[in-house]
């Protein structure tokens, strides 16, 4: 969001959501907030692929961050700025690299270069279903800023 953006006042739901998807289809990485069993909060950066339903991410399964993931089955992610924030809530199933469905595994690698399926250690990949997204720029855009629940967009 710029500066004159900001000044024009809050951004209609309608516009969050737009400007949400093409986050979703035009960035590279995101945040992705996971805990243990014990509540020992993790926050990674990672890359993912967006399939125009799920988020796709990869991260060693023995990493806190995969082992969280494939443990919970839930997971946090944020993308954006501080002043042009996506954040969703979802639903997580985790796959090897020989399970995932037929073209996510050459998409993830087409999207910026990176293959986790040619690397020396093995990388589990985690798909992401959008359960709440929620998205807002500063404090007058806080209201209104459940864009998806259960799934379901609300715009």
């Amino acid at each position: 969001m710029t500066e004159n953006e900001q000044s024009a006042g809050p951004r209609s739901r309608e516009e969050r959501k737009r400007n949400a998807l093409r986050l979703l289809e035009s960035e590279f990485d995101l945040w992705a907030a996971s805990a243990d069993a014990a509540g020992v909060p993790t926050l990674m950066p990672l890359t993912f692929l967006w399939d125009g339903e799920a988020v796709w991410l990869s991260t060693r399964p023995t990493n806190p961050t995969g082992a969280n993931l494939a443990a919970s089955g839930t997971v946090r992610l944020c993308l954006g700025t501080t002043r042009d924030v996506v954040h969703i809530e979802g639903v997580v199933t985790a796959f090897t690299g020989d399970e995932l469905p037929d073209g996510v595994g050459d998409a993830f690698a087409a999207k910026d270069g990176w293959d986790p399926r040619k690397e020396a250690d093995r990388y589990d990949f985690y798909r992401v279903a959008l359960d709440n997204l929620r998205a807002w720029g500063t404090v007058p855009e806080l209201r209104g800023r459940l864009l998806m629940k259960a799934g379901r967009w609300l715009v």
